[in-house]
């Protein structure tokens, strides 16, 4: 498993190249008589693969909008883009939980080796003393001698942050590194460009709601700082619920995120949900993103591709089981009937042939477990397919099929595969797919 890290450059280009990339190194690896397993989750039992999105904002003479300050005036845009961010992230987390849905990372998500589902955003604990201070501003007012907020030196505060606990936080799907903000959830065989779409989207209509709350208050007569770090604190106010500090792994995180009320979608058919609601619709259109039949296509592309990559692996899990695992279980299990016939007609004492009893018998039961959940999973297909509306049948082939069949199948197999003989095992075994031989 090998890491790859781009230099960082402007978005559009470096999704184009992240795809490029992806491309070569498949390309190369078949000269070489290799492959590369852009797959999320290629392996159970260890660590899938991800894609960490580095993501800032800088103005067209290149001053990154996300890098602390050293004077008051450079904290005070700090603290906008930072805050605006986080009420961005807090305002529109099912439509970033959309952004990352596949197949292939419902296996990562929440799996405690990626982020959790539940879409939270982590900022270190000096970032969330000065926004406690932000809120904590008597009743909400600020005044022109009231500057401490503004003087901090966060400069010189945050890399002294970076190198304690900042870049450790693993757990979290959305982490402030310093200078930037780090999306984690995405998976290694997406396409960025989807993420970032909504990300740059949720973003400039936070800004515009942000603008429109200034100038509403300068018109009443505040002055401009005044009016801005006012807004600032009610965006905190209002977006806190979404920062968390801790191990998103952990159970009482999800229970925490219920208390909240933030949304923890499990499964991609539900997740992308979001894409055809009333406020993603009016996002999109009104930010001249996407038109309401578009978003329309894509939910419905997003639900067949779901729909198209389970249906495949429930056939090819039970064309398998049928022509490969159940064959070679049934020879392996006569080689030793034969064994055991053998040696009681030699009259040896029935502890002669126990152990080779006792293997027959789990076969035995791991084959009639293994045909009977294939059988039923094929006839659950069935009624499956046979439903018209895509959205009903891609929860159903989540919720029917896969949920229900894949694992108990995949664990009778698994079983099978360390009681069968190493020559009689047609398919490569687990091990061999890890270590060459």
């Amino acid at each position: 498993q090998f890491e790859c890290a781009p230099i960082f450059e402007e978005v559009s280009v470096a999704v184009d190249h992240n795809l490029l990339l992806m491309d070569i190194m498949d390309r190369v690896a078949r000269r070489h008589k290799l492959r590369v397993l852009l797959h999320e989750k290629p392996f159970a039992g260890i660590n899938g693969s991800g894609k960490h999105n580095n993501w800032s904002m800088a103005t067209d003479t290149g001053v990154n909008l996300l890098a602390p300050g050293k004077t008051p005036k450079t904290n005070l845009m700090f603290l906008t883009f930072f805050v605006n961010t986080i009420k961005a992230v807090h305002d529109y987390a099912d439509l970033l939980r959309a952004a990352i849905a596949s197949a292939g990372n419902d296996h990562r998500l929440g799996a405690n080796e990626a982020p959790p589902a539940i879409i939270s955003v982590f900022i270190g604990q000096y970032l969330t003393k000065v926004l406690g201070d932000v809120k904590e501003r008597v009743g909400g007012k600020f005044d022109e001698q009231d500057e401490a907020i503004l003087k901090l030196d966060l400069h010189r505060s945050i890399p002294e942050l970076l190198l304690d606990n900042t870049d450790r936080n693993r757990t979290s799907p959305f982490a402030f590194t310093g200078n930037k903000f780090e999306f984690r959830a995405v998976g290694s065989t997406a396409n960025c460009a989807n993420a970032m779409t909504v990300l740059n989207t949720i973003m400039a209509e936070t800004l515009k709601k942000f603008k429109k709350d200034v100038d509403a208050l300068i018109e009443k007569g505040d002055k401009k700082e005044i009016a801005i770090m006012h807004v600032i604190r009610e965006y905190v106010v209002a977006s806190e619920k979404v920062l968390f500090e801790g191990d998103g792994y952990s159970d009482e995180w999800h229970h925490e995120a219920e208390k909240r009320g933030l949304p923890n979608v499990r499964t991609t058919p539900l997740a992308l949900d979001a894409m055809t609601t009333d406020k993603a619709k009016s996002l999109f259109e009104h930010n001249n993103v996407y038109t309401h039949s578009e978003l329309e296509a894509r939910h419905e592309i997003e639900l067949e591709k779901y729909l198209k990559k389970v249906q495949i692996e429930a056939r090819i899990m039970g064309e398998l089981v049928t022509s490969h695992v159940l064959p070679a279980a049934i020879e392996y299990q006569n080689t030793l009937i034969s064994n055991i016939q053998g040696l009681k007609s030699l009259g040896l004492d029935e502890s002669a042939y126990a152990n080779q009893q006792q293997i027959a018998v789990k076969i035995s039961e791991h084959i009639g477990k293994v045909s009977d959940l294939v059988e039923k999973m094929i006839q659950e297909r069935k009624i499956v397919n046979a439903m018209t509306d895509t959205r009903t049948r891609a929860i159903a082939y989540c919720s029917q099929i896969k949920d229900t069949f894949f694992d108990p199948i995949r664990y009778s197999v698994d079983k099978l595969e360390l009681l069968c003989g190493d020559n009689y095992w047609v398919l490569p075994k687990y091990r061999e797919l890890l270590f060459l031989r």
